[in-house]
């Protein structure tokens, strides 16, 4: 079991991040007034959080640390996991995302979501996906892009984004009880929209053994996600590009699938489709783990935060997700039970396929000589 000194070292850790992520803000935000000074309508939308919803929030955040330590002393996952930052990519980057700033101020400005480099190839992509989301240049779509996210992502929620992602473990693990027949290294867990492979690099911690797949329609991401992953010893996870809607795989093939961070940023019948595909490619008595941003119906007092990302992020079916019925869609889908539960600014359904759990053939390799 962990003991204090390791428990205090986290919390320096992830207070570290904390300040970092604020710092960064406040520094961005005073050069950006001074090199684009906002408008007069940017100064008439512009609401700033009440005090109250500001302590409501560092509150908040307070308690996504402590479950995600709490978890570490269960034995959920190993302590070396909440240690695991990419200081390389940091330090290597940190300056490229400085330099990245004037020209999406630029585009923030002229209010030009849907801008790529002649280079960038967006034939036969989703209209959906063709987007900045973030304003990110270029959006999902080139090697840098890959590079920077999830170094923006993680001060936009002041280091939070891990272990908001790591909140999918515990009932990723309570649900593959149910396949306690199942080898450790026959378990199949598929992650949609695997992204820089953070999710999957976290998943790889508490599961070393399982068998891990990957699906994302950006190449890009997937070169980063490869690279991160494969500083893990043991089986590499198997990394697609695809589309969510249609995904790649036979029926009823894994134990668990996840989703994380995808479902904002789809389209209403792209989000009912890809919880289709998803019910369709988990065996029955698997899980489907969804971690995304809060809702009103679970966080009505996050409202005002809520209201102002899609405008501050270019999230354009943000609005609609903010109160689009998931578990609705889940159960539409097909799937019997599901949970919810909130931690920080994410929320996450815990969906379980319904059927009885067939036994699984153990796979063995023999060696056969033929004379």
């Amino acid at each position: 079991m962990p003991d204090t000194l390791t428990k205090l070292a986290y919390q320096t850790f992830q207070q570290g991040k904390s300040y970092f992520g604020l710092m960064h803000k406040a520094v961005s935000t005073q050069v950006l007034n001074l090199v684009a000074p906002p408008s007069i309508e940017q100064k008439r939308k512009a609401k700033p959080l009440s005090l109250e919803l500001i302590q409501t929030i560092q509150k908040r955040m307070a308690e996504v640390l402590e479950a995600d330590w709490q978890d570490v002393e269960k034995g959920v996952y190993p302590a070396s996991l909440v240690f695991d930052n990419p200081w390389e990519d940091f330090f290597r980057y940190y300056p490229v995302m400085w330099f990245d700033m004037p020209e999406m101020w630029q585009r923030v400005n002229a209010k030009r979501y849907q801008e790529f480099d002649a280079g960038v190839e967006t034939e036969g992509l989703p209209s959906y996906y063709v987007q900045n989301f973030h304003h990110q240049t270029n959006g999902y779509l080139t090697d840098t892009s890959a590079n920077l996210y999830d170094l923006q992502v993680e001060i936009l929620f002041n280091g939070t984004a891990d272990p908001m992602r790591r909140r999918i473990l515990a009932p990723l693990k309570e649900g593959l009880k149910a396949f306690s027949d199942v080898l450790p290294s026959q378990i199949k867990v598929l992650d949609v929209a695997c992204g820089t492979g953070r999710t999957l690099r976290n998943i790889r911690g508490m599961l070393p053994k399982a068998s891990l797949y990957g699906v994302d329609l950006s190449a890009a991401y997937l070169r980063k996600a490869n690279q991160l992953l494969s500083q893990f010893e043991g089986t590499l996870p198997q990394l697609v590009q695809g589309n969510a809607e249609e995904l790649p795989y036979l029926d009823n093939y894994f134990h668990a699938v996840t989703s994380v961070f995808l479902f904002h940023e789809l389209p209403p019948q792209a989000r009912q489709n890809v919880i289709n595909e998803a019910f369709r490619v988990v065996k029955p008595g698997g899980t489907f783990i969804i971690c995304d941003s809060i809702q009103m119906s679970d966080s009505p007092e996050l409202a005002p935060a809520m209201e102002g990302f899609p405008e501050t992020f270019h999230e354009p079916y943000y609005r609609h997700y903010m109160t689009d019925d998931l578990v609705a869609r889940l159960k539409e889908a097909g799937f019997g039970e599901v949970s919810e539960q909130v931690h920080f600014m994410s929320k996450y359904l815990i969906a379980r396929k319904p059927g009885v759990v067939a036994p699984e053939v153990t796979k063995v390799a023999t060696g056969i000589a033929i004379e």
